[in-house]
């Protein structure tokens, strides 16, 4: 069986339109590389309101299908804290501002640029005394469902 040229066209042509909404509906830049490279342009992801806790917001930047062991987003805190028991290893590089890590009484403060790890079954409190904007990563990939 031969697909004609016309016809091939056309399903190029649909892949890219999905491929484009898809980005779109996201709410953010994100250019794919056909090996599987991504690259986020984090400055224009926005974040939505997380869990009901009041001034924290979070965006993951992945999904599931591009990047299966390991998840990313970007979690903004202003003027907060919350009460978070990691079920996974986590990374946080901050990108702006300071944010904190409240654990057994003591906090490891990061810094615009800093890098702070988390170890699995940690808890603590994220906090911040003004904002924080900070990328996360962490593994196994589907943190939420741990």
């Amino acid at each position: 069986m031969e697909i004609s040229e016309k016809v091939l066209r056309e399903v190029i042509a649909r892949v890219v339109e999905e491929t484009l909404k898809n980005k779109e509906a996201e709410g953010f830049k994100k250019d794919t590389d056909p090996s599987g490279i991504l690259k986020i342009h984090t400055n224009t992801v926005k974040c939505e309101p997380f869990g009901g806790a009041e001034g924290v917001y979070l965006k993951d930047i992945v999904t599931l299908e591009e990047a299966p062991r390991m998840g990313a987003g970007i979690m903004e805190l202003d003027h907060t804290s919350f009460e978070w028991t990691l079920t996974y290893d986590e990374y946080d590089y901050v990108i702006d501002g300071d944010l904190e890590i409240e654990i057994d009484g003591r906090v490891v403060a990061g810094k615009t640029g800093d890098i702070i790890y988390i170890p699995k079954g940690s808890h603590i409190h994220f906090q911040t005394p003004t904002t924080a904007r900070y990328a996360y990563f962490v593994y196994p990939a589907d943190w939420q469902s741990q």
